[in-house]
Formats: structure tokens, C-alpha cells, sequence
């Protein structure tokens, strides 16, 4: 289906303005509304919104290309527009967007809108042609402009399909989300090959499936591939040939370099893993490859984090409407039955992000085999060292080998010595990387075991020897190692408020919540807090001091996804699009009082993120301690401000602290890539 054919002069606006991406959608939608294929208007700008909300359609280089399927189509169509002065759509590369086309899509099977955007992706490529539209003086020209791009296109292809059995370079693109930077950096390599004299083949392998897929006798005959890929495609075929693997970003913005590369002998021979798929992981310094494995682990946890977060706080919800917000105690969140099944499922949720984050980090690094390694890690951060008294019980009445090592053994592996070692989402990304390194290290000492044992590797050796080498490492080093910084931090807070300094308990308490959001010092921090509220239960004496301690401690923990949040919006280049995205449900986690909503951020970047979340967490308590603002209850956020003591300059000490935060954030955090 030709661009051509699904757009109409009435349906281009040569000289658009906007104040806003909201405001020019509108309009979009307007416009799109004159094909006459709309049947319910409101329900396909819903769509579009909801479209945006996933990503920004802001592609970069001053386009946008919002599109929506949708049962409100009743036939695909386009929409365009020129805005002279820009809007600020949120783009990609964060510059304002003064060329839009609009895509409608009915909602059916054939996925007519991906295979017109993509058609629309490879045109818009071409500087002259996105210069020519600009310049349009009517829709007539602007409709000529684009027909004459298709056709010539349309002849490229034509010569192209014949000249195949000379082909140079063969190449596949893919992104995660399979739409526009695939086909941009296919079209960038294939407007690079032809000012270079090259013969090149793209495979494409974008949402709507792979297209001009490679050949056999294509790969045979080529001199080189290329493969700019973000995502999985099947690697095994390119074996004994010279091979450059890059991000897709690359092989929009220097697909000269690859081409040469690709072409001059230099790259590396590609040796088949013998997998049916493999991740494109292109060569980089250390810290960048860390970045990329990390960055694995990372976005499969989000989706823990915020399904599983959004039930706890719709359980909070639920009580503080059923009158229990002041009165549920330690109950809170769980004083109704519904309100007890949602923090269940959703805790249960919450619990698997720290072991997804360590297998997956685990994955990247050492493929498949390293999930069960992964996991297991994960899952020892999360659970410390069990203290099972009636192991030790048991033992002592069974006459036991208690022998030293057996000793040792108790002491640390069960904590019989009831030393918290629970090492949270910080041991979580420890044990992934170091899981990886591990069965990579099994992989290379087995490698040389004969054919007829090979096939145990996988199922045996990797899984048993794996798991066993991180549950020592765990349960032997790191968890004890932060069991000891958690009773030194204990012990520290008991000694402040014994001396009476109730603002810097204020300060400190804040900015604990904020240093690993759910792991070991946030917990040392919380505990702190209850266990003021149970002392003041039996002791009214130190009800103030109980109340404020707990105020700060809510209230720190409140400040990171708040933070982050308002920082998506102000300073929008600074994160990934899929970063964005998750600013909503960000603040309900935070206004929840579920700090866990920070650590995708936190993981991502914990140089930068964790020292601002830090200072705007600590502001957060020193303010609400030196306000004098208590709270009775131990959980629930904005669902418990019933129980809070001076609650408006309580919500001025968290806003306070959030801005702090989204200020530094601004400051330190580089820009996204």
C-alpha cells in the first residue's frame, strides 16, 4: 500500500501551529477526521494518546509519526502536517517537531499501519525529501512530492531485486519495539551503500515480521554482514562470515563506518554458538557492556515493580475507605478481605523483581544457563541468611556433628546468631553479574569434555555447580558482609536519639530510605521507625519522639519515585523513553508510600540517582522533624494523612524534598542515549 494512496489534500495543513503535543494531536485528529474514515472520533484520540503514553512517536531530526489501530477506523488514512516554529513533542533527541503524519488504522490481522509506517520511516530518511515536504506551497505539491519519492523508490527496489546475486553487504536491522529505527537504520545503510558503490541486501525484522529476508545464496555470496540490532535475530547463519554487530542507533548514524568496516577485511570471523538465536551484543569498553546487562535485568523487573506496586496501594486504598486508615494498625492494607488478597498478590509481585533483576542480568551475560543461577542469587538477597530455629532444635536433641565447621556452617548459612543479612536489590545486582561470570566459567573449564558428556553441561554441571558456587558466595560472604553494616547502622540510630538530636534522626532516617529503596539500610530504616512505634505503645514517654521518627521515615520513603517522576517531565533528556513512560505510576507507588518505584532508576544509574534521592529523602525527614510531624500509623502513605500530626507542612516537606530531588537529577544524570 502506497503512502500516496492514504492521503488527501483536505487532510494537510501546511501551516500548523501548536503549543503543545497535546494540542497538535488534537488537531492531527481533526484533520484526520475530514477522510471521512473515523467512526467514533473521541475513542481514536484516545487511542492515539494512549499510543504515546507507551513511547513518544517523536522519532527525531524534527519528525513525529503518531499512529493508532483502532475499532473506531473504518479504513486507513494519513494526515500531515507542517508546523514552521516546532512544537515540543517530547521527541527522542529532545528538539522540537515541525513535520507530523498521523497514521489510522482499522483493527484488523494485516497490520496496515506498520507496513505504512515503515514505508513513511524509510522516506522521511532522506533529508531532500523531508526538506521538499517543508517547502510545499500546497497540498497539491506536497501530495506530488511524496508521489514522486514513492515512485522512485518503488524503482530502486525494482533494481535492487534484480541486481541480488551482486550483493556486497548483507544486513539486518531490529529494534525493541520494531517500528521506526529499524527501518531508519536500513535505510540509512542503504543510502550509505549507494553513495559508497556498495551492493547491499536489509533484512528487516520489525513488529509486523521480517521482511526482505535474507537468502542463503545471499549470505554466501556477500563479503561482509552487518547486524545494528537492540533485540534477537537468528545469528547461526552468518557462521565462517566477517560480522559487525552494533546498537540499531549505529546503524542509523554511522552506517559509512559499517560499510567500510564491513567490506575491508577487518571485522571479525563469526562463529556459530550453536543456539537458535542470539542476542546482538556489540563490542564496547567494559562499562558500557555492564551498562547493557544491567539494563536487562532492569526492564524485566519494571513490570514486577509496577503491577505488583500499583495493587499494594489500591489495598491501602481500599482500607483508608473503609474507615480503617487511623485504626488497622500493623494491619493496614490488610483490615479488609479484598484489601488483604490485593497486597497479597501484589507483594507476592513485588517479591520476584530483585530475583527476575539478578537472573536476567545473569542471562545477558551467560545466555539461558545463567537464569537458574540468576534467580537462585536473587532469591538469597531477598530471603538473607534464614534464622530456622528449629533447625538448631533439632539438631542439639539429635546429637548432631557440632564440630567446627558444622559450627561455622550454623553460625552464618542460618544465622543462628539472628543478624539480619537480607541484601536486597544492591546484593540482587551483585549476585547477577557475578552469576553470569560463573557459568561463563564453567563454560570455558567444560569445554573440553568429550562429545558424549557435552549434552549434561547445560542440564547438569551449569544449573548444580552454578547454583552451589552463588548460594556459598551469598550466604558466606555478601549477606553476612551487609548483616554487619545493617546492626552498625542500627546501633547508630539508637545512639542519635539517646542524645536527643531529633532533627539529625530526621535527616538520617530520610535519607536511609532512599540509599537502596527496599534493601537492607532502607529496612534498617524502617524497622527503626516501628520499633519506636512499639516502644511508645507500652511507653507513653516517648510517644513525640516515636511519632516524629516515624513521620521521617514515611516521608523519605515517599521522595524517590515522587522525585524521579516530576524529573521525567522537566528534564525529559535525561531518561529512555521507557523511563518516561513510568512517571504515572511513579507517583501513585510514591504517594503510596512504596519506594520500590525508584529502583529501575536507581539500578540503572546508581551514581547519579542514588545520591540525588538520597539528599532530597534526607531534606524530606530533617523538614518534617523540625515541623514537628508525627504519624501513627506504619504504612499506607497519603491513605494514612488522617493519623498525620501538622499534616500541610508534612506535604511541604515532601514536596520539598521530591523537588530536590528532581533538581539534582537534572544536575548529575547525564542524557539518555
Amino acid at each position: 500500500m502506497r503512502v500516496r494512496d492514504l492521503l488527501s489534500k483536505d487532510c494537510i495543513d501546511l501551516n500548523g501551529s501548536a503549543s503543545s503535543k497535546s494540542e497538535v494531536i488534537g488537531k492531527m485528529v481533526d484533520l484526520m477526521e475530514k477522510r471521512g474514515n473515523i467512526k467514533d472520533k473521541e475513542t481514536y484520540k484516545k487511542g492515539v494518546f494512549a499510543r504515546e503514553e507507551e513511547s513518544t512517536t517523536g522519532i527525531g531530526e524534527g519528525i513525529a509519526i503518531p499512529h493508532c489501530k483502532s475499532d473506531a477506523v473504518s479504513a486507513p488514512g494519513l494526515a500531515a502536517m507542517v508546523l514552521p516554529g516546532g512544537v515540543d513533542y517530547d521527541a527522542l533527541d529532545g528538539e522540537p517537531v515541525n513535520i507530523i503524519f498521523l497514521i489510522a488504522a482499522p483493527n484488523t490481522e494485516d497490520n496496515v499501519h506498520l507496513e505504512v509506517l515503515s514505508r513513511l520511516s524509510m522516506l522521511l530518511m532522506d533529508e531532500k525529501f523531508v526538506s521538499d515536504l517543508k517547502s510545499a506551497k500546497s497540498p497539491e505539491q506536497f501530495l506530488s512530492i511524496i508521489d514522486a519519492a514513492e515512485a522512485a523508490r518503488e524503482e530502486k527496489d525494482s533494481s535492487k531485486s534484480a541486481a541480488n546475486s551482486g550483493i556486497d553487504v548483507v544486513a539486518v536491522t531490529a529494534c525493541p519495539t520494531g517500528i521506526a529505527h529499524t527501518y531508519m537504520a536500513a535505510e540509512a545503510i542503504e543510502k550509505a551503500a549507494a553513495e559508497m558503490g556498495i551492493t547491499v541486501k536489509v533484512e528487516t525484522r520489525g513488529s509486523g515480521g521480517a521482511k526482505n529476508v535474507l537468502t542463503n545464496d545471499d549470505i554466501e555470496n556477500a563479503k561482509g554482514v552487518i547486524v545494528a540490532a537492540d533485540t534477537k535475530v537468528p545469528m547461526d547463519r552468518f557462521a565462517g562470515k566477517r560480522l559487525v554487530e552494533v546498537h540499531v542507533a549505529d546503524g542509523i548514524n554511522k552506517a559509512k563506518d559499517l560499510l567500510k568496516k564491513a567490506t575491508d577485511g577487518s571485522a571479525s570471523i563469526y562463529t556459530a554458538s550453536g543456539k537458535e538465536e542470539k542476542t546482538a551484543a556489540p563490542s564496547g569498553n567494559a562499562g558500557h557492556q555492564a551498562y547493557t546487562h544491567l539494563m536487562s535485568g532492569v526492564s524485566h523487573m519494571l513490570p514486577f515493580v509496577i503491577g505488583g506496586g500499583i495493587l499494594v496501594a489500591i489495598a491501602f486504598l481500599i482500607d483508608t475507605l473503609a474507615g480503617y486508615g487511623a485504626t488497622a494498625g500493623g494491619m493496614f492494607g490488610s483490615a479488609t478481605p479484598l484489601a488483604a488478597f490485593l497486597k497479597f498478590v501484589g507483594g507476592q509481585a513485588m517479591g520476584l523483581m530483585v530475583p527476575v533483576l539478578a537472573g536476567y542480568i545473569a542471562y545477558s551475560i551467560a545466555d539461558r544457563p545463567g537464569l537458574a543461577v540468576g534467580f537462585t542469587g536473587g532469591m538469597l538477597a531477598v530471603a538473607g541468611n534464614a534464622a530456622i530455629a528449629g533447625y538448631i532444635d533439632t539438631w542439639t536433641s539429635l546429637g548432631s556433628n557440632t564440630g567446627a565447621f558444622s559450627q561455622f556452617i550454623q553460625k552464618f548459612a542460618f544465622a543462628a546468631d539472628g543478624v539480619n543479612t537480607v541484601s536486597g536489590f544492591l546484593g540482587g545486582i551483585v549476585i547477577g553479574f557475578v552469576s553470569g561470570f560463573v557459568v561463563n566459567w564453567l563454560k570455558n573449564i567444560t569445554e573440553g569434555l568429550p562429545d558424549s558428556l557435552s549434552g549434561i553441561r547445560p542440564t547438569l554441571i551449569y544449573p548444580l555447580c552454578g547454583i552451589l558456587i552463588v548460594g556459598i558466595l551469598m550466604c558466606f560472604i555478601f549477606n553476612p558482609i551487609i548483616g554487619l553494616i545493617n546492626t552498625a547502622l542500627s546501633n547508630g540510630l539508637n545512639a542519635i536519639y539517646n542524645s536527643g538530636a531529633i532533627w539529625l534522626l530526621g535527616l538520617l532516617l530520610g535519607a536511609m530510605m532512599a540509599i537502596d529503596m527496599g534493601g537492607p539500610i532502607n529496612k534498617a530504616a524502617y524497622v527503626f521507625g516501628t520499633g519506636m512505634l512499639a516502644q511508645a505503645a507500652s511507653d507513653p514517654s516517648l510517644e513525640t519522639a516515636a511519632f516524629i521518627s516515624m513521620a521521617a521515615v514515611m516521608v523519605g520513603g515517599m521522595v524517590p519515585p515522587v522525585g524521579i517522576a516530576l524529573a521525567c517531565k522537566i528534564f525529559p533528556k535525561k531518561f529512555t523513553v521507557a523511563e518516561k513512560s513510568s512517571w504515572i505510576s511513579n507517583i501513585i507507588m510514591g504517594a503510596s508510600f512504596i519506594t520500590e518505584g525508584a529502583i529501575p532508576f536507581a539500578a540503572a544509574d546508581p551514581g547519579h540517582v542514588i545520591p540525588a534521592t538520597m539528599a532530597g529523602a534526607g531534606v524530606a525527614g530533617l523538614l518534617s522533624a523540625l515541623f514537628g510531624c508525627t504519624l501513627r500509623a506504619p504504612h499506607g502513605g497519603v491513605f494514612v494523612f488522617a493519623t498525620v500530626g501538622n499534616p500541610l507542612m508534612y506535604i511541604i516537606a515532601w514536596l520539598a524534598g521530591s523537588a530536590v530531588t528532581c533538581f539534582l537529577l537534572g544536575v548529575l544524570k547525564k542524557d539518555a542515549e
